[in-house]
Parts: C-alpha cells; sequence; structure tokens
C-alpha cells in the first residue's frame, strides 16, 4: 500500500488513484500513503487524507453529495507507516441529509478526523456567490515549479513563494491546472480538497520580513492543524483553477487563513479555511526524526 518515492514520481493520475479509498469493511476503508516528497520526508500531506475521506465518504453515501468537510490532523501520518484506515463513524442518515465523523488510524493509532456533511442538491431558492478577485490571470502569472507531472502551478506577483525576502500583503492568488482533470464528483472534490493546505503558511509568512517557509523543519516549526472545505454546487471546471488565499491573524503560534477556489471563468467552487502552527523549532528534541516532524 505504499510505493518506492525512487521509482515513482508524482503525477496527477496517481494522485487520484491515491485518492480512491477502497472498502474494506462495513463502514470502514483503506488507502495507500503514496511516495515520499523530493525531501523524502516521510510525512503525508493531511489534506492527502482529507481527499481519501472525502471519497470514502462519497462511496458511502452515494445517493448524497458531499457538501462541506472539517478536519484536524492530531497525528502525523507516515509513508512508511502502512496503509491508512478510515473509519467512518454515521451520526445521521437521512433523505436529504446524512453526517458522519472519519478516523484515519495508521497502525492502530488514531491520526486524523473529519467532520462530513452531504446533501441531496434541490433547484434554487435564492443564488449569488463571491466574484473571482480581478488579479492577472494564468498566462501573466509566474510560473512555480512542483513536483508533480500533470500539475502546472502560476503566482501572482510573487516568484519565490518559499522566500524570506519576497514581502507583500498577507494573500497569495495561485492557479492551479491539472491534467487529467477528474470527471467523477468525488474524486473532483477530493482533489480541490487537496492544495487547500499548501499555501496557508506562505500566505501568512509573505507580510513579515526575514521568515519564509523555505525556513520550515529548519528554523521554525509549521504544520497545518486544520482545514475546512465547503463545496458550492456543480464542481466541475476544464481550466484553470483560482486558490485566493487571505490570512487575517497570526499570533501566540497559529495562524488563520481563509480562501476561495474560483474558475477562470468566474463561479465559485468551494470555500476554505485553514488553521496553522508557526513556531519556533524545538533543536534540543531530537527523538523524532527531521524528515518525519510535522
Amino acid at each position: 500500500m505504499t510505493t518506492d518515492s525512487a521509482q515513482t514520481p508524482w503525477t496527477v493520475q496517481g494522485l487520484l488513484d491515491l485518492f480512491d479509498a477502497e472498502p474494506a469493511g462495513e463502514n470502514v476503508f483503506t488507502a495507500a500513503t503514496g511516495p515520499a516528497g523530493e525531501d523524502q520526508r516521510q510525512v503525508v500531506e493531511g489534506t492527502q487524507v482529507l481527499a481519501q475521506m472525502i471519497v470514502a465518504a462519497a462511496k458511502r453515501f452515494p445517493e448524497k453529495s458531499i457538501r462541506s468537510a472539517y478536519a484536524v490532523f492530531a497525528r502525523a501520518v507516515l509513508v512508511s507507516g502502512g496503509p491508512v484506515e478510515l473509519e467512518i463513524d454515521v451520526v445521521s442518515e437521512g433523505r436529504s441529509t446524512a453526517s458522519a465523523v472519519i478516523t484515519a488510524k495508521q497502525n492502530g493509532k488514531r491520526c486524523i478526523t473529519a467532520t462530513i456533511l452531504a446533501d441531496v442538491p434541490t433547484e434554487d431558492v435564492i443564488r449569488h456567490h463571491l466574484p473571482r478577485p480581478q488579479v492577472a490571470g494564468p498566462a501573466d502569472a509566474n510560473v512555480s515549479e512542483m513536483p508533480m507531472a500533470g500539475r502546472q502551478l502560476r503566482l501572482v506577483d510573487v516568484v519565490d513563494v518559499n522566500s524570506p525576502d519576497e514581502v507583500g500583503p498577507p494573500e497569495l492568488y495561485a492557479w492551479l491546472h491539472y491534467d487529467p482533470i477528474p470527471t467523477r464528483d468525488d474524486l473532483a472534490k477530493a482533489l480541490i480538497a487537496y492544495f487547500t493546505g499548501h499555501l496557508g503558511i506562505s500566505t501568512t509568512m509573505r507580510a513579515h520580513e526575514g521568515i519564509g517557509t523555505s525556513q520550515a523543519h529548519l528554523t521554525v516549526s509549521t504544520a497545518p492543524m486544520t482545514v475546512s472545505v465547503s463545496f458550492h454546487e456543480p464542481v466541475r471546471w476544464d481550466d484553470w483553477l483560482l486558490y485566493s488565499h487571505e490570512s487575517t491573524q497570526v499570533g501566540a503560534g497559529m495562524s488563520y487563513v481563509r480562501g476561495t477556489v474560483h474558475t477562470e471563468q468566474g463561479e465559485l467552487l468551494a470555500s476554505f479555511t485553514q488553521d496553522a502552527l508557526i513556531r519556533p523549532l524545538r533543536t534540543s528534541d531530537t527523538a523524532i526524526k527531521e524528515q518525519s516532524r510535522l
């Protein structure tokens, strides 16, 4: 259920395959951890497990649509730690809505919990949505290299998102293009959720000179601790996605970021939030290897 990162590069199709959690009993699913990152860190992205939870919930409630998910990343899931077991505790299951608490376990230890809401979409009574921010389009944004075949990332007005020397307002606009773009609703939502945790900490640090995510796990300890995502029907796109991030507060060792996901044409697909840890690195604690720290 794990793969050798030296032999298996990250691809969008491989990521979608990882999301596709398989049933392993009544209200139980299993999912693979995938390869390690380029830096060989053994910590699995928390939003990867969240994406797997969304797919598992969609399979558990096949007549409904996943509307929202709120995850707490309490303990690291490790690449080399074996498969992830997803246990679904159904809270309610009615004709219109359903809810569940999903627990991700590895080697018997609880690592991540997520509260899921699903529903049966209805016709509009009223409708409005937040317009797409008027920022430079993908053609005029800066290419940012990310180690995944089939994924393109371009940043608006930011050259190196990790640099402590690039200072600006605590906001970040990222254009993403995927190939392939999933046609299954659950995989599309999983893919949207996956990127909601990636740039929140960089967004917060951007407003502070001399601090950047290039220092993460070296001189400063950082980790997403919660992610919430709400999906707005319908979740379909065929080109670029714009992830807008705004850090509204940072202090006492934690930051808060809120964001939206729009299509290039301006449709609002999802809204999300992130709580993240930003603290001095405990250099005296050597009990956990650097590659396995949160």
